[in-house]
């Protein structure tokens, strides 16, 4: 078996496939080949940089790492409605063709048979087979739904880039055999779903920040820092809480501090106050 490998997750599941004859199901396969091609074309993802899976009713495909994730998500969000418009405008009833689709990150081995291992892997497919994600596409005029892992929406979504507009993503609980995923649903989340956006978005739809975000808050509008230490600069010597920094200070700006500074614990002064010029 070779070594993982850092690998983009794409996965596309047609809807109610065994409910149709032989002749239907080969015509939704052509289709659905064809749609996951052209979504891959449109983020200009060589055929070289992809690894197929045939599973029956559904596509795997292990994209190389290097290849523009922004770009295949949003060729996901814009391309694929459109083609599923197009062939099913044509097709009868029986040949309609809705998917789920789930896209991920992860590490990915290929065994001595060709076969793929990795729990990333197996957290992209039970995504796939979620009940939230099977209510979504039931309640979709479009004919698809798509999740995303919280990897994905970590890396490319939060950040609200051009075709992938962060506020149409919901965060939504998966239940997995080694505990509940986290992942991001693309469009509102189906009623009686699990959802917990609530916790995970700020005003207006956008992302709160968090510890491991990177994300900090407007001067004078965030928290204090962890472990009750406060900033105190105007009227008198800055203090981090109690530890002691003596002698005048200079500030980036072009300032000066007069007095000592303290850092650390809180409730402990400077023993001579200081002011900032």
């Amino acid at each position: 078996m070779t070594d993982p490998v850092s690998r983009t997750i794409l996965l596309l599941d047609i809807e109610k496939f065994s409910d149709r004859d032989d002749v239907e199901q080969a015509y939704l396969r052509r289709m659905l080949y064809d749609i996951t091609d052209r979504a891959l074309e449109n983020a200009c993802i060589d055929e070289t940089l992809r690894l197929r899976a045939d599973r029956g009713d559904s596509v795997m495909e292990l994209i190389d790492a290097n290849a523009s994730l922004t770009a295949l998500l949003r060729a996901l969000l814009t391309e694929v409605p459109v083609q599923l418009r197009a062939v099913n405008r044509m097709a009868s009833s029986s040949a309609q063709i809705r998917l789920r689709a789930v896209l991920a990150t992860g590490y990915v081995a290929v065994d001595e048979l060709d076969g793929w291992v990795g729990s990333d892997l197996n957290h992209a497919c039970r995504l796939l087979d979620a009940d939230v994600l099977r209510a979504a596409l039931r309640e979709r005029t479009n004919d698809f739904a798509l999740c995303v892992s919280e990897s994905v929406y970590a890396g490319v979504v939060r950040h609200d880039r051009p075709g992938v507009p962060a506020d149409d993503f919901r965060a939504v609980t998966v239940a997995g055999k080694n505990g509940p995923l986290r992942a991001w649903l693309h469009g509102p989340v189906p009623p009686g779903a699990e959802a917990d956006d609530h916790s995970e978005r700020g005003a207006g739809g956008a992302p709160a920040p968090d510890a491991g975000s990177g994300e900090r808050p407007a001067p004078g509008q965030g928290a204090a820092p962890a472990g009750g230490a406060s900033f105190t600069f105007n009227g008198g010597a800055p203090s981090f809480g109690g530890s002691l920094v003596g002698g005048d200070q200079h500030i980036v700006s072009g300032g000066t501090v007069h007095g000592d500074i303290h850092i650390g614990g809180s409730g402990n002064t400077a023993p001579d106050r200081g002011e900032a010029s």
